[in-house]
């Protein structure tokens, strides 16, 4: 998993970030997978660019991309984003890595011409690169108290049980396609 924050527990313990979590119950549905955490707090769309190509030196089969939540928190360019998404998605495809696409949507109060235009960007390129898109990354858990930590944007483990929960069918449904290439 390539992210940030989200991706590598900020604010949790061992074993409760998000790949770890992943890991494990996908082990417990008899899935002998090694899911590597390649999340930086505070990373954003550039900063996992720069870091694309040691992240797949251990040559993954699967990319799960979660990136862009600092982008929206700095109010970067929504183009900037775009073409740093599309980067990462080429560089791991040159590689011949699988990569899905998790989304994620603007605060509510940075305006509605740059929420449409952030929001946009992940189906834009699922469509346009024929990835699967795994549509809100923090889908049942943004907003929800009793599954954030305190700072309301991090989810606590209660909460990242949640998005393994709603995103492992779909994980599922990625390692099936390696497996049988259809």
């Amino acid at each position: 998993m390539l992210g940030d924050s989200l991706v590598a527990g900020y604010g949790l313990g061992p074993g409760e970030a998000f790949p770890e979590m992943l890991g494990a119950a996908l082990h417990a549905k008899g899935r002998p997978v090694r899911v590597t955490n390649a999340g930086v707090s505070g990373d954003t769309s550039a900063g996992g660019l720069a870091r694309v190509e040691w992240s797949l030196d251990d040559k993954p089969d699967l990319l799960i991309l979660e990136l862009g939540a600092n982008d929206a928190l700095r109010g970067l360019p929504v183009d900037d984003l775009r073409r740093n998404l599309a980067a990462i998605i080429e560089a791991s495809r040159k590689r011949g890595v699988r990569v899905l696409l998790a989304g994620m949507h603007a605060p509510r109060n940075l305006g509605p011409d740059y929420i449409r235009r952030f929001d946009a960007v992940y189906p834009e390129l699922a469509k346009h690169y024929g990835l699967t898109l795994y549509p809100f990354f923090l889908d049942g858990v943004a907003l929800d108290r009793s599954l954030n930590l305190p700072d309301g944007m991090h989810p606590n483990p209660k909460g990242v049980q949640v998005i393994v929960e709603r995103m492992l069918p779909v994980v599922e449904r990625e390692l099936d396609v390696l497996r049988t290439g259809n």
